[in-house]
């Protein structure tokens, strides 16, 4: 029986120790205390795992307190079975190796574990706007418990806002609105796209709706896992959202197949034969990127067309591997403008050229948007060649990880919203404080729903 009691304390406190105890209960009555300033049941504090997920949701870090709740889980399992193992000892073959493997299991999870305790107590340090060197005290066991209690008990201390502060934020996001449909250009009212993660909906992106004009070159922007490229998939129907996208009066999502010609997507990745010639390149190009009823003879004088166009007809015969940078990216834009696209979208086409050849190839982008195109284009290096364009999108993360829509309109007027005197500028204004930007971007999305919606 003293046993049994001696694991249930062991497990519960992390030692049968009298200060380890002490120190323990310490623990759970600051986190009882700072679970409830943020709005959560304090009696979370005394559940093993769950706590550690009620503390993220706490520190705005949910997907976090996922993992950080898993993780805590399957190392206390790991150091339960390295105890039985152990107590087990003369009775099991292999003991020594059943208990290395549990060993280095328990230890490879307590490391997760602290990367994890550092996440979320970094994010409780920013909702309670304290000092970063507070995080020191929460690397160990026989420290953390100083800056919980503090936290917990003195009523200076106070969270910037609670979690349920957080639910009624995302919902005031929400635009509720709608672009209105162009006979001519590009409609989206995108409600949400999500997908399924830990057996749970994430949601990517949520509440974007734009229409963009033909002939107008858009500039797309925002940080790292703002949503740019599922935004991207989602307007041209590679992966379909809970949306509307029409083009030029037509339904991109039930009219496909009809449609797909409508759109030219360039990647970043350059996707061609290096053995190929330039001709042979956009000859095959155009055989997968026409449609079936287009003869030979049209296929090759479209071909002809495109590489006057982009200024490859005196290297037509030069096999791919041979070419510029300047000249293979002018190539595998030309492959998806056969088609004679009504929107095209380029993911990064300048990435790897240098000043003077990137703007050259966004001049050409501009006389195609001026031919009564629409071009969308991501690029990291914007403000050399932001002159070119007519309006930008601005996608921003919310506090909640969704991409959200901070702006879209006029490149001054974006300034202007913004208070930035450039696009880098704008995406480090949006950017979360632990990616190196400011973390405004929840300030932003409300303030341009507020504008666009009232």
């Amino acid at each position: 029986m003293q046993v049994l009691i001696g694991d249930v304390v062991r497990f519960y406190f992390g030692s049968t120790a009298p200060v380890d105890i002490v120190l323990r209960i310490l623990f759970f009555a600051g986190l009882w205390r700072i679970l409830q300033k943020s709005g959560v049941k304090g009696w979370w504090a005394l559940v093993p795992w769950a706590r550690e997920y009620q503390l993220a949701r706490c520190a705005h870090r949910e997907p976090e307190g996922r993992a950080y709740c898993i993780t805590s889980f399957a190392s206390d399992i790991a150091v339960l079975i390295l105890a039985v193992v152990e107590r087990q000892r003369g009775q099991i073959e292999d003991v020594d190796t059943l208990t290395i493997v549990f060993l280095v299991i328990g230890v490879s999870l307590e490391l997760v574990w602290i990367v994890f305790t550092i996440r979320v107590f970094s994010g409780l340090i920013q909702v309670y706007g304290l000092r970063k060197r507070w995080l020191w005290l929460c690397l160990t066991s026989y420290t953390i418990w100083i800056p919980v209690v503090v936290w917990g008990f003195v009523k200076s201390y106070q969270p910037r806002w609670k979690v349920e502060d957080l639910r009624e934020l995302m919902e005031s996001l929400a635009t509720h609105g709608s672009a209105s449909v162009l006979d001519q250009g590009l409609t989206v009212n995108l409600k949400d796209r999500t997908v399924t993660e830990f057996f749970q909906k994430k949601v990517l992106l949520k509440d974007i709706h734009l229409s963009i004009p033909q002939g107008h070159m858009v500039l797309l922007l925002g940080g790292s896992g703002a949503g740019k490229t599922t935004f991207i998939n989602a307007v041209n129907g590679y992966e379909k959202a809970n949306a509307e996208v029409m083009l030029n009066g037509a339904d991109m999502y039930t009219q496909y197949k009809h449609m797909q010609y409508e759109v030219g997507f360039v990647p970043q990745s350059e996707m061609m034969q290096g053995k190929d010639t330039v001709w042979n390149t956009l000859l095959d190009s155009a055989s997968l990127r026409l449609p079936m009823d287009v003869t030979a003879e049209q296929r090759k004088k479209r071909v002809t067309e495109v590489m006057e166009i982009f200024g490859l007809e005196p290297v037509k015969n030069n096999l791919v591997e041979k070419l510029s940078g300047g000249q293979k990216k002018r190539l595998s834009i030309s492959m998806e403008f056969l088609s004679n696209p009504s929107l095209f979208i380029l993911d990064e086409p300048d990435s790897g050229l240098d000043g003077v050849m990137a703007r050259e190839l966004f001049e050409q982008l501009r006389k195609i948007a001026d031919t009564g195109k629409i071009v969308i284009v991501i690029t990291h290096t914007p403000d050399r060649v932001i002159d070119l364009f007519d309006d930008v999108i601005v996608l921003a993360k919310d506090s909640a990880r969704t991409g959200r829509l901070a702006w879209y309109g006029g490149i001054e007027d974006a300034k202007k919203f913004f208070q930035r005197d450039s696009m880098e500028k704008i995406v480090k204004a949006v950017n979360r404080k632990e990616e190196g930007g400011d973390g405004l971007a929840d300030e932003y999305v409300l303030k341009y729903a507020e504008v666009q919606y009232g």
